[in-house]
């Protein structure tokens, strides 16, 4: 099964890496946006101005963890680096040849993310609707094939795991929205936790930074202190 699955997408695994490769430091950058910590940083400063997409974030990134992890362990597909020959495909970044190819946990990310901001601004527009759609696949279509241009998954990873994101995004929104069960978000009592998360998470991007120098950690660290700003003076001023 494992081999079928593989020999079915040599092909196109290929085809779409080495076009895609072609552009190291683009897909280098934009792949790491299926990094929940990169992607959360970009939105952290929706803790202070909406508040309840983030509720629908917690509980869909909950869905997208699990259904990550317990498929990789099922199916345990090998990655293209363990079953290619190396010379012939573009590898950007770390080579990662373990047996947890399927699904493609960046691509679930990326669509979990993007569909909990999709719906949570939707135009009422029909017009406007449709670019928002439009544009909600392109922009999370191409930041999910990065994972093949880079060397980490195979199409059908990232394709399944587009639908997977969606669904968790999905479920984090219908969830929160009739439980509340991250109703604390929306209480100022609790910003201290996020004071000291966003701290945290500005460390590990300091690390990130040092240690592999990506134009998009600066973006992310940048957006991260911004919003630390913010939520502690409005802490303070409550």
């Amino acid at each position: 099964m494992q081999d079928n699955y593989v020999q079915v997408q040599k092909d196109s695994f290929l085809l779409i890496n080495t076009s895609l490769g072609q552009y190291l430091s683009l897909h280098h950058n934009l792949t790491q946006m299926g990094d929940t910590l990169i992607f959360l940083s970009f939105l952290s400063i929706l803790i202070v101005y909406a508040p309840k997409v983030w509720e629908a974030l917690i509980v869909a990134l909950v869905f997208s963890l699990l259904l990550t992890s317990i498929p990789k362990k099922i199916f345990a597909i090998p990655r293209p680096a363990a079953m290619f020959d190396n010379a012939q495909m573009i590898i950007i970044g770390e080579r990662l040849s373990g047996h947890n190819s399927f699904p493609s946990g960046h691509s679930i990310t990326i669509f979990s993310i993007l569909t909990v901001l999709l719906f949570s601004y939707l135009p009422n527009n029909m017009g406007y609707k449709l670019l928002w759609f439009l544009a909600f696949i392109f922009i999370g279509g191409f930041l999910c094939a990065t994972r093949v241009g880079v060397g980490a998954h195979y199409p059908l990873d990232v394709l399944v795991g587009s639908i997977i994101g969606y669904i968790s995004g999905l479920l984090g929104i219908f969830i929160s929205r009739k439980y509340p069960l991250c109703g604390w978000v929306c209480n100022k009592k609790f910003y201290p936790l996020f004071i000291l998360f966003f701290i945290g998470c500005s460390l590990v991007l300091i690390n990130k930074i040092i240690n592999e120098n990506l134009f998009i950690f600066y973006l992310a660290f940048i957006s991260l202190v911004v919003s630390l700003y913010k939520i502690t003076h409005v802490y303070i001023k409550k």
